[in-house]
């Protein structure tokens, strides 16, 4: 397990291709992975006993090191998306790339679209590769895949787990339910009390995060938690557009929404516009993410600012330590989100159906106003 020891147990069995695992070494040696990592990688920083046991028990059992090993490795790693469909997939793209580069390693980009066929045949790809690791976003990887992966030697990491990770692999994140309350906050200062939201997909973990944050938020204010202004989402423009509509046709409909992605935002405007309504004189809608489009959007968009570039560069540095065979000091990582302030939320109209009247003059408060990071 990767970061913890390992007792010693039953001695090393093959797998039924008759194959022996480093995690198998590593059981029987009574050592960690990344110790049995560094000893086929060359690495002078083991005990000489140690590599010695471990050295034996390779020759022993026959272990075929990987021709990725030590200094021959492959100088590729393979990153995976469920959907390639967004920006913010190219944000995490980006800071996978930068890493990547300057270590002179390559990235293969793969999207696999939640179906078990596509992952199949990415690791087919992945062996033919014989990649050195592998980064999967939003994902939870399967026990399957985590046992093929180790039994190929490949270091894993996480962006964005969907659920709750289990301890023995790394993972990079963002304060989601950090995000979510202070946007909920900005929104409660500004006077609004009817807030509706738009989810995520309630599988993935930082989807529930988000939607706490906007609990808690209204909770610490003694505002309502109304959940009949709460809407799951996917994140897309679509389902923003289509949950927005749905929010701002209700017969109390919400006088702001927090969409908890920019996209999902951007569906908003649309559905406020097509009523008729203007951002933010009749509703202020805030996001999430701070894609490059939120600034250049009619009008810039408040969002939280996820630090998606930073989230992916994290992951390619730690995941290059583990091909190293070395042991990351911490193998859970939340980058902070933070605040940004822009012209699409404002004071609320007087009236107390606001988001019912289309195309009143309503307050001109938050318009032009120069951006701020909370």
């Amino acid at each position: 397990m990767l970061g913890a020891h390992l007792r010693q147990e039953a001695p090393v069995a093959a797998d039924s291709a008759g194959r022996v695992t480093i995690a198998d070494i590593a059981r029987e040696a009574g050592v960690s992975l990344p110790t049995v990592s560094r000893v086929l990688n060359g690495r002078s920083d083991v005990a000489a006993a140690t590599r010695r046991r471990i050295e034996d028990l390779l020759a022993e059992h026959g272990y075929r090191r990987r021709a990725g090993s030590g200094a021959s490795r492959a100088n590729l790693i393979d990153l995976v998306f469920n959907d390639l469909d967004s920006p913010w997939a190219v944000e995490i793209l980006r800071g996978v790339e930068k890493v990547a580069h300057a270590a002179g390693v390559g990235a293969v980009v793969s999207a696999v679209h939640h179906h078990a066929a596509s992952m199949q045949q990415w690791l087919v790809g992945v062996r033919s590769r014989n990649s050195d690791g592998v980064i999967l976003v939003t994902s939870q990887p399967a026990p399957q895949l985590n046992a093929e992966l180790r039994r190929l030697g490949m270091p894993l990491v996480v962006i964005d787990p969907a659920g709750v990770p289990t301890f023995d692999i790394p993972t990079i994140g963002a304060t989601n339910w950090a995000g979510g309350r202070s946007a909920v906050l900005h929104l409660l200062g500004l006077g609004h009390r009817r807030i509706g939201i738009i989810t995520g997909p309630p599988a993935l973990l930082c989807s529930r995060a988000r939607l706490d944050g906007y609990r808690a938020a209204l909770e610490s204010a003694g505002a309502e938690v109304d959940d009949a202004l709460v809407r799951e989402g996917d994140f897309s423009h679509e389902s923003g557009f289509t949950l927005g509509a749905e929010l701002l046709a209700a017969a109390r409909p919400p006088t702001a929404v927090f969409a908890s992605s920019d996209q999902m935002a951007l569906g908003v405007y649309e559905a406020a516009r097509q009523r008729g309504l203007r951002v933010p004189d009749d509703l202020s809608v805030v996001g999430f993410d701070d894609l490059p489009q939120a600034r250049w959007s009619p009008p810039p968009l408040t969002t939280v600012r996820q630090p998606l570039a930073e989230m992916g560069a994290a992951a390619a540095d730690m995941l290059l330590q583990l091909v190293q065979g070395r042991t990351p000091d911490v193998l859970r990582v939340e980058l902070s989100t933070s605040l940004v302030v822009r012209d699409s939320s404002a004071a609320p109209r007087q009236d107390s159906d606001a988001g019912t009247r289309p195309g009143g003059s309503g307050s001109a408060v938050g318009r032009n106003r120069p951006t701020k990071i909370l």
